[in-house]
């Protein structure tokens, strides 16, 4: 037989292809054209994996927190005597999916894609998911092949880690789009093309697009020949399916549909276990919180009743009883949520506004502001059904209606669509979209200064430049930003960060719930995954048994 197989020219032994395959919580595929959509989750399922970025995440390790490493870019530099001006030296040896080289013209054309309004492949649809990522960026200018000069509006010591969100798509297969594309002008034939791309996407990076079916599944390969050899996928390749619901999730996996599951069902945890799948946990810096809204009128503006919401909430109740543990409070223990940062975290600070479960305390300062058991405030929150980090968002926001009705909050929800919430986050507390809400419910990555902190608490922050969603305008805020972002001394920085934290916690300004530990269950095929300490994770080490 042996002898016929070779006679035949076929190969005797053929290796199985070995595919992972993944629910994901996003209701739809994240978009694949350069920049996602779906939050976070865009990011670690279709940005992280077809493209790169200037600056990277190292999420190699399941012990120490993610720290940003280099990418596409191998060094970078501020400059001595004008601080608003940066030189990255680039990675040599780079090619994109289709072959073309990765160089100083791709960052330039990369960075005119969502800051120039007047370059052809200027896309608008990419503009609110990524330059409210990066405010301070304003333009790139190329020095020679291998190093550009990046221009801020003013100084941004945060700019490095800002930049891990711009995904470097290839210029020249967007070109040969654009050359093909029909439309009656250059902005229509700009728009076809990147529809054409999103289709036939083309990045630097581990994985490259092979099939996509929107709304169904998204189906990538891996890149043999990607830069770094110590990143080449392990596995030939890696589905994603849309699956917001938990249960049906859950259900997948457990029916062999999938071997891998974001945010399993809860309540099936037993069953899980009981039939030899692998759960996987840990905590990581992204926040469950409410945001407030600020503008004249809004029942959050009385500090009393900022405060009182966040002593009317037993976490750990929350936690131990509807969560089944898949979640801790902030602290990262047993202990209450205390902010963003918590004791031992160089950005925590010295607030004095203690967050813990004070139910007498928070009725107490409802009654200091006029509410009682008969005289109820009316709060409404816009939140989702399901999406990206969002845990199980109408549980939890049921969960906090209760809990707040005992200190004469009358809790009104306004569920929509993750992607429809996302868009809104970014529209603000003034916008229609709101639809009359005085507070959001989008959780969000703590693992850099900007994300964390800046971009909620800075005026020059609201919509549409960014998520302060609740036009927060507080003149200490903006000092302590100012402070923390023109300081590019670490020590310094960390010291005027913690500042800036503790205010935020003074004042109260968001309700801090829990921080996620991203709850993953997998097929016991699934070996080689390391969950790190971050919302993203790395699926080049990962194998699947036949």
């Amino acid at each position: 037989m042996l002898a016929l197989a070779i006679a035949a020219g076929v190969p005797a032994i053929a290796g199985a292809e070995t595919v992972l395959r993944i629910g994901m919580t996003a209701a739809d595929i994240p978009r694949t054209l350069g920049q996602p959509d779906q939050g976070f989750e865009g990011n670690r399922f279709t940005g992280l994996t077809i493209y790169d970025a200037l600056t990277m995440w190292d999420l190699s390790s399941s012990d120490k927190a993610s720290a940003m490493i280099p990418g596409l870019a191998t060094e970078w530099k501020v400059d001595d005597a004008d601080k608003t001006k940066w030189v990255f030296k680039l990675r040599p040896g780079v090619s994109f999916h289709d072959g073309s080289p990765f160089n100083a013209d791709a960052v330039v054309w990369n960075v005119d894609k969502v800051l120039k309004q007047d370059a052809p492949q200027y896309d608008a649809s990419q503009v609110g998911v990524t330059a409210s990522r990066m405010p301070t960026l304003v333009s790139a200018r190329k020095i020679d092949d291998m190093t550009v000069e990046l221009t801020t509006k003013e100084p941004d010591s945060f700019l490095p880690i800002n930049l891990t969100n711009l995904f470097m798509a290839s210029p020249a297969k967007w070109q040969q789009f654009y050359d093909k594309a029909e439309g009656a002008d250059a902005k229509a034939k700009s728009q076809a093309a990147w529809a054409a791309f999103a289709k036939d996407a083309s990045g630097t990076g581990p994985w490259k697009m092979s099939s996509f079916t929107p709304r169904e599944r998204l189906e990538l390969v891996k890149n043999e020949n990607y830069w770094d050899k110590a990143r080449v996928p392990k596995t030939d390749k890696m589905v994603l399916l849309p699956m917001p619901e938990a249960n049906a999730r859950t259900a997948a996996l457990l029916s062999g549909q999938v071997n891998w599951i974001e945010a399993p069902a809860p309540d099936a945890l037993p069953e899980i276990k009981q039939r030899g799948f692998n759960l996987y946990s840990n905590e990581e810096p992204h926040v469950w919180p409410w945001q407030f809204s600020r503008v004249e009128g809004s029942p959050w503006n009385d500090i009393r009743v900022r405060k009182a919401a966040n002593l009317c909430i037993d976490r750990e109740g929350l936690r131990d009883g509807l969560l089944a543990g898949l979640m801790v409070p902030v602290a990262g223990t047993i202990r209450p949520a205390t902010g963003t940062f918590e004791p031992g975290h160089p950005w925590r600070g010295n607030p004095t506004f203690q967050i813990k479960y004070d139910k007498p305390a928070a009725q107490k300062l409802m009654q200091e502001a006029g509410f009682g058991p008969n005289k109820k405030l009316t709060v409404k929150i816009q939140t989702s059904a399901s999406g990206s980090g969002q845990m199980l968002p109408l549980p939890m926001n049921e969960y906090l209606q209760q809990a707040l009705a005992e200190c004469y909050f009358d809790v009104q929800l306004d569920v929509i669509e993750w992607n429809t919430l996302f868009t809104n986050w970014r529209r603000g507390t003034k916008d229609p979209s709101a639809n009359g809400s005085n507070a959001i419910n989008v959780t969000y990555a703590a693992m850099d200064p900007f994300f964390a902190l800046v971009r909620f608490l800075q005026s020059g922050m609201a919509p549409p430049v960014s998520n302060n969603w609740g036009f927060n305008n507080n003149p200490k805020f903006d000092e302590l930003v100012k402070k923390a972002r023109q300081t590019f001394e670490p020590a310094a920085r960390d010291a005027a960060l913690a500042e800036l934290h503790a205010a935020s916690v003074d004042d109260a300004a968001f309700l801090d719930v829990a921080h996620d530990v991203a709850p993953r269950a997998m097929s016991p095929k699934v070996k080689g995954f390391v969950q790190p300490k971050s919302w993203f994770v790395d699926f080049s080490p990962v194998t699947v048994a036949p």
